[in-house]
Protein backbone atom coordinates (compact mmCIF):
# COMPACT_ATOMS: atom_id res chain seq x y z
CA UNK A 1 0.00 0.00 0.00
CA UNK A 2 1.51 3.46 -1.11
CA UNK A 3 0.98 6.43 1.20
CA UNK A 4 -0.31 9.65 -0.57
CA UNK A 5 0.66 12.84 0.47
CA UNK A 6 -1.71 14.52 2.58
CA UNK A 7 -1.49 17.88 0.21
CA UNK A 8 0.56 17.34 -3.17
CA UNK A 9 1.33 20.67 -3.67
CA UNK A 10 4.97 21.71 -3.15
CA UNK A 11 6.49 23.46 0.00
CA UNK A 12 6.08 26.63 -1.27
CA UNK A 13 2.91 26.53 -2.40
CA UNK A 14 1.16 25.94 0.56
CA UNK A 15 3.53 27.70 2.18
CA UNK A 16 1.87 30.79 0.23
CA UNK A 17 -1.58 29.52 1.45
CA UNK A 18 -0.87 29.69 4.46
CA UNK A 19 0.57 33.27 4.73
CA UNK A 20 -2.49 34.22 2.80
CA UNK A 21 -5.26 32.68 5.66
CA UNK A 22 -2.90 34.27 8.48
CA UNK A 23 -2.84 38.20 6.39
CA UNK A 24 -6.66 37.29 5.81
CA UNK A 25 -7.39 36.58 9.49
CA UNK A 26 -4.86 39.91 10.59
CA UNK A 27 -6.95 42.03 8.06
CA UNK A 28 -10.07 40.63 9.96
CA UNK A 29 -9.39 41.49 13.17
CA UNK A 30 -8.04 44.50 12.36
CA UNK A 31 -11.29 45.72 10.95
CA UNK A 32 -13.41 44.27 13.66
CA UNK A 33 -11.04 45.90 16.41
CA UNK A 34 -10.99 49.31 14.47
CA UNK A 35 -14.78 49.11 13.44
CA UNK A 36 -15.26 48.22 17.74
CA UNK A 37 -13.14 51.14 18.50
CA UNK A 38 -15.19 53.47 16.13
CA UNK A 39 -18.29 52.49 18.22
CA UNK A 40 -16.41 52.79 21.37
CA UNK A 41 -15.78 56.40 20.44
CA UNK A 42 -19.08 57.59 18.90
CA UNK A 43 -21.92 55.51 20.40
CA UNK A 44 -20.33 53.96 23.76
CA UNK A 45 -18.66 57.04 24.94
CA UNK A 46 -21.76 59.34 24.43
CA UNK A 47 -24.15 56.95 26.23
CA UNK A 48 -24.71 58.61 29.12
CA UNK A 49 -26.55 56.93 31.66
CA UNK A 50 -27.73 58.16 35.39
CA UNK A 51 -26.95 55.30 38.23
CA UNK A 52 -29.68 55.34 40.90
CA UNK A 53 -27.99 53.53 44.20
CA UNK A 54 -29.73 53.45 47.18
CA UNK A 55 -26.38 53.23 49.81
CA UNK A 56 -27.12 52.09 53.19
CA UNK A 57 -24.29 53.28 55.88
CA UNK A 58 -23.37 52.04 59.16
CA UNK A 59 -22.31 56.64 60.41
CA UNK A 60 -25.03 57.47 58.60
CA UNK A 61 -28.13 59.27 60.64
CA UNK A 62 -31.44 58.20 60.30
CA UNK A 63 -32.71 61.99 60.56
CA UNK A 64 -31.19 62.19 57.17
CA UNK A 65 -32.52 59.41 55.56
CA UNK A 66 -33.27 59.51 52.17
CA UNK A 67 -30.11 62.53 51.95
CA UNK A 68 -29.46 62.16 47.90
CA UNK A 69 -25.82 63.67 46.41
CA UNK A 70 -25.35 63.61 42.94
CA UNK A 71 -21.77 62.68 41.67
CA UNK A 72 -20.15 63.97 38.65
CA UNK A 73 -16.48 62.60 38.18
CA UNK A 74 -13.76 63.02 35.35
CA UNK A 75 -15.72 65.10 33.24
CA UNK A 76 -13.02 65.78 31.61
CA UNK A 77 -13.63 68.86 29.51
CA UNK A 78 -10.78 70.05 27.48
CA UNK A 79 -11.89 70.68 23.86
CA UNK A 80 -15.40 71.62 22.49
CA UNK A 81 -16.26 68.02 21.22
CA UNK A 82 -16.44 67.35 25.37
CA UNK A 83 -18.43 70.31 26.18
CA UNK A 84 -21.65 68.76 24.85
CA UNK A 85 -21.62 65.40 26.94
CA UNK A 86 -20.29 67.62 30.17
CA UNK A 87 -23.17 69.60 29.89
CA UNK A 88 -25.74 66.83 29.24
CA UNK A 89 -24.44 65.58 32.44
CA UNK A 90 -24.75 68.33 34.58
CA UNK A 91 -28.38 69.11 33.18
CA UNK A 92 -29.03 65.14 34.35
CA UNK A 93 -27.83 65.80 37.82
CA UNK A 94 -30.23 68.81 38.06
CA UNK A 95 -33.15 67.35 36.62
CA UNK A 96 -32.92 64.77 39.86
CA UNK A 97 -33.11 67.47 42.15
CA UNK A 98 -30.34 66.25 44.62
CA UNK A 99 -29.71 67.82 48.19
CA UNK A 100 -25.90 68.08 47.14
CA UNK A 101 -23.32 67.99 43.93
CA UNK A 102 -19.91 66.96 43.80
CA UNK A 103 -17.35 67.54 41.81
CA UNK A 104 -14.84 64.31 42.41
CA UNK A 105 -12.18 65.86 40.04
CA UNK A 106 -10.90 65.83 36.85
CA UNK A 107 -13.19 68.78 35.54
CA UNK A 108 -10.39 69.33 32.99
CA UNK A 109 -8.35 67.51 30.85
CA UNK A 110 -4.58 68.62 30.75
CA UNK A 111 -3.09 70.09 27.75
CA UNK A 112 -6.03 72.23 26.85
CA UNK A 113 -5.56 76.27 27.92
CA UNK A 114 -9.15 77.11 27.31
CA UNK A 115 -10.42 74.19 29.34
CA UNK A 116 -11.50 75.77 32.73
CA UNK A 117 -13.44 78.87 30.51
CA UNK A 118 -15.27 76.15 29.05
CA UNK A 119 -15.58 74.16 32.29
CA UNK A 120 -17.41 77.40 34.07
CA UNK A 121 -19.61 77.49 31.12
CA UNK A 122 -20.99 73.96 31.43
CA UNK A 123 -20.99 74.32 35.85
CA UNK A 124 -22.63 77.87 35.77
CA UNK A 125 -26.32 76.27 36.22
CA UNK A 126 -25.56 75.15 39.07
CA UNK A 127 -25.20 78.82 40.33
CA UNK A 128 -29.27 78.99 39.83
CA UNK A 129 -29.74 76.27 42.95
CA UNK A 130 -30.06 76.24 46.38
CA UNK A 131 -28.19 72.66 46.73
CA UNK A 132 -24.15 73.31 47.36
CA UNK A 133 -21.81 72.01 45.25
CA UNK A 134 -18.96 70.42 46.88
CA UNK A 135 -15.31 70.31 44.31
CA UNK A 136 -12.12 68.86 44.65
CA UNK A 137 -9.52 68.72 42.10
CA UNK A 138 -7.64 65.09 40.75
CA UNK A 139 -4.94 65.11 38.91
CA UNK A 140 -5.25 66.77 36.16
CA UNK A 141 -6.45 70.36 37.70
CA UNK A 142 -2.93 70.66 38.36
CA UNK A 143 -1.65 71.00 35.35
CA UNK A 144 -4.76 72.62 33.51
CA UNK A 145 -4.17 76.54 34.89
CA UNK A 146 -5.39 75.39 38.60
CA UNK A 147 -5.59 79.21 39.31
CA UNK A 148 -8.30 79.78 36.61
CA UNK A 149 -10.02 76.75 37.75
CA UNK A 150 -10.31 78.23 41.50
CA UNK A 151 -11.07 81.60 40.26
CA UNK A 152 -14.11 80.29 38.45
CA UNK A 153 -15.15 77.91 41.46
CA UNK A 154 -15.28 81.31 43.19
CA UNK A 155 -17.67 82.96 40.76
CA UNK A 156 -19.84 79.84 40.65
CA UNK A 157 -20.16 79.44 44.27
CA UNK A 158 -18.79 75.83 43.80
CA UNK A 159 -16.75 75.02 47.07
CA UNK A 160 -13.18 73.37 46.39
CA UNK A 161 -11.82 71.64 49.38
CA UNK A 162 -8.13 71.42 49.24
CA UNK A 163 -7.45 69.10 52.65
CA UNK A 164 -10.36 71.27 54.05
CA UNK A 165 -13.54 70.65 55.71
CA UNK A 166 -16.98 72.60 55.53
CA UNK A 167 -20.19 72.28 56.78
CA UNK A 168 -23.57 73.07 54.80
CA UNK A 169 -26.10 74.58 55.86
CA UNK A 170 -28.30 71.23 55.80
CA UNK A 171 -25.74 69.68 58.49
CA UNK A 172 -23.98 68.00 55.73
CA UNK A 173 -19.96 68.02 56.92
CA UNK A 174 -18.06 67.61 53.90
CA UNK A 175 -13.96 66.76 53.63
CA UNK A 176 -12.01 66.60 50.52
CA UNK A 177 -8.81 65.19 49.91
CA UNK A 178 -5.90 66.70 47.17
CA UNK A 179 -4.99 64.46 45.01
CA UNK A 180 -2.75 62.00 45.67
CA UNK A 181 -1.72 61.31 42.54
CA UNK A 182 0.63 64.55 42.56
CA UNK A 183 1.39 63.85 46.12
CA UNK A 184 -0.75 66.83 47.68
CA UNK A 185 -2.87 65.25 49.71
CA UNK A 186 -3.24 65.54 53.50
CA UNK A 187 -6.35 63.33 54.66
CA UNK A 188 -5.41 63.14 58.07
CA UNK A 189 -5.63 67.45 58.44
CA UNK A 190 -9.24 66.89 56.13
CA UNK A 191 -10.68 64.51 58.72
CA UNK A 192 -9.32 66.89 61.69
CA UNK A 193 -11.22 69.59 60.08
CA UNK A 194 -14.34 67.46 59.64
CA UNK A 195 -14.37 66.38 63.68
CA UNK A 196 -14.05 69.55 64.38
CA UNK A 197 -17.30 70.69 62.88
CA UNK A 198 -19.50 67.64 63.94
CA UNK A 199 -21.77 66.26 61.90
CA UNK A 200 -22.50 63.65 59.61
CA UNK A 201 -19.42 63.39 57.15
CA UNK A 202 -18.83 62.22 53.17
CA UNK A 203 -15.44 62.27 52.14
CA UNK A 204 -14.64 63.06 48.43
CA UNK A 205 -11.11 62.12 46.91
CA UNK A 206 -10.36 61.59 43.33
CA UNK A 207 -8.54 58.66 43.98
CA UNK A 208 -10.28 55.63 45.23
CA UNK A 209 -7.42 52.84 46.37
CA UNK A 210 -6.59 55.69 48.80
CA UNK A 211 -9.56 54.63 50.68
CA UNK A 212 -7.84 52.52 53.38
CA UNK A 213 -5.69 55.91 54.18
CA UNK A 214 -8.40 58.21 54.91
CA UNK A 215 -8.59 58.24 58.73
CA UNK A 216 -12.16 57.19 60.55
CA UNK A 217 -14.27 58.87 60.83
CA UNK A 218 -16.91 59.56 57.29
CA UNK A 219 -19.85 57.64 56.79
CA UNK A 220 -19.31 57.62 52.99
CA UNK A 221 -16.30 58.30 50.56
CA UNK A 222 -16.78 59.47 47.05
CA UNK A 223 -14.16 59.17 44.01
CA UNK A 224 -13.83 58.98 40.47
CA UNK A 225 -10.57 58.69 38.56
CA UNK A 226 -10.97 54.72 37.09
CA UNK A 227 -13.21 55.95 34.28
CA UNK A 228 -14.90 51.95 35.11
CA UNK A 229 -12.02 50.97 33.74
CA UNK A 230 -12.99 52.54 29.94
CA UNK A 231 -13.20 48.95 28.51
CA UNK A 232 -14.53 46.41 30.12
CA UNK A 233 -15.02 42.53 28.29
CA UNK A 234 -16.82 39.75 29.61
CA UNK A 235 -16.25 38.36 32.90
CA UNK A 236 -15.57 41.95 33.61
CA UNK A 237 -11.98 42.12 32.69
CA UNK A 238 -10.38 45.28 32.47
CA UNK A 239 -7.03 45.93 30.73
CA UNK A 240 -6.91 49.58 30.73
CA UNK A 241 -6.23 50.69 34.79
CA UNK A 242 -5.42 54.03 36.70
CA UNK A 243 -2.57 54.39 39.06
CA UNK A 244 -4.36 54.10 42.39
CA UNK A 245 -7.31 53.25 40.59
CA UNK A 246 -7.06 49.98 39.80
CA UNK A 247 -8.53 47.77 43.15
CA UNK A 248 -11.48 49.72 43.45
CA UNK A 249 -12.71 50.32 39.83
CA UNK A 250 -16.36 50.75 39.91
CA UNK A 251 -19.15 51.10 42.29
CA UNK A 252 -20.25 50.58 45.80
CA UNK A 253 -17.91 48.80 48.06
CA UNK A 254 -19.13 48.40 51.61
CA UNK A 255 -16.48 46.29 53.14
CA UNK A 256 -13.26 48.82 52.77
CA UNK A 257 -12.40 50.97 55.97
CA UNK A 258 -14.91 53.70 54.95
CA UNK A 259 -17.88 52.40 52.97
CA UNK A 260 -16.55 53.69 49.17
CA UNK A 261 -18.76 54.64 46.04
CA UNK A 262 -16.45 55.17 42.58
CA UNK A 263 -17.73 56.14 39.95
CA UNK A 264 -17.30 55.61 36.28
CA UNK A 265 -16.82 59.33 35.03
CA UNK A 266 -18.39 60.91 32.40
CA UNK A 267 -15.29 61.55 29.79
CA UNK A 268 -12.39 59.42 28.74
CA UNK A 269 -8.14 59.81 28.77
CA UNK A 270 -6.31 57.66 26.38
CA UNK A 271 -8.40 56.29 23.61
CA UNK A 272 -11.26 58.43 24.01
CA UNK A 273 -14.05 55.04 23.90
CA UNK A 274 -15.46 52.87 25.85
CA UNK A 275 -16.52 49.47 25.78
CA UNK A 276 -19.60 47.81 28.04
CA UNK A 277 -19.15 50.69 30.21
CA UNK A 278 -20.98 53.62 29.58
CA UNK A 279 -20.46 57.37 31.85
CA UNK A 280 -22.24 58.04 34.33
CA UNK A 281 -24.01 60.92 36.81
CA UNK A 282 -24.27 58.91 39.66
CA UNK A 283 -27.76 59.67 41.87
CA UNK A 284 -26.70 58.43 45.83
CA UNK A 285 -29.97 58.02 48.03
CA UNK A 286 -28.07 57.51 51.61
CA UNK A 287 -29.80 55.62 54.35
CA UNK A 288 -28.65 54.19 57.69
CA UNK A 289 -27.73 50.63 58.03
Amino acid sequence: MVAHPADPRPPSEWYLALTLRWRDLAFGLGAVSAAWLVYGCLVESRRLVVERKRLRLPRWPGSMAGYRVAVLADLHIGHEYSVELAERAVALAIAEQPNAFVLAGDVVSRGFPEAAAYAEAVLRPLCALDAPAIAVFGNHEAECGARRLVAAYERLGVRLLRNQACRTPDGVVWAGVDSARLCVHDPAEAMRQARELDGPTIAVWHEPDMVECLPPGAALMLAGHSHGGQWVFPGGFTPMHTFMGSRFVAGFFDETPTPLYVSRGVGTTGPPARNNCPPEVSILELHPL
